[in-house]
C-alpha cells in the first residue's frame, strides 16, 4: 500500500498499521514525510529523521519478527488521529499497550507520540 495525499487521516494510519504489521518496511516508511520525528508524549525525540525511522524499524521488525498492532479505539480530530494499541511481540510472548498520537501535515505522518 502506498500513502497518497488523498488517504482520509484514519485511513492513512490504518496504512501504516497495516504495514507495520507485515513488517513491510518500504511500504511502512512511505506514509512518513522526510523529516517525522517519533516521541515519548510530553517527551524527549526518540528517532528523527526518515532514515533513522527506517533504521530503527529494521532492527525492531529482525528482534521481532511475528510483532503485531491491535488497534483498541481510534480518535481523530482533524489532522490527528489517536490510536490505542495492543501490542504482542510474539504468541504468548510480551504484551503491551500504547497510546499512539499521529500528527499528520501533507498526506503523511509528521510525527508520533507515544504513551506507554
Amino acid at each position: 500500500m502506498t500513502a497518497p495525499a488523498t488517504l482520509s487521516p484514519a485511513d492513512l494510519v490504518q496504512g501504516q498499521l497495516d504495514a507495520y504489521n507485515a513488517q513491510d518496511l518500504d511500504a511502512f516508511c512511505a506514509f512518513y514525510a522526510d523529516d517525522a520525528v517519533l516521541a515519548s508524549y510530553g517527551g524527549a525525540v526518540q528517532t528523527q529523521g526518515l532514515a533513522a525511522i527506517r533504521e530503527r524499524h529494521t532492527g525492531l521488525f529482525a528482534e521481532h519478527p511475528q510483532n503485531r498492532a491491535e488497534v483498541q479505539h481510534r480518535i481523530v480530530v482533524g489532522q490527528t488521529v489517536i490510536d490505542h494499541e495492543f501490542v504482542t511481540r510474539s504468541p504468548g510472548g510480551e504484551t503491551f499497550h500504547v497510546a499512539a498520537i499521529y500528527t499528520l501535515a501533507g498526506g503523511k505522518i509528521a510525527r508520533v507520540d507515544f504513551v506507554k
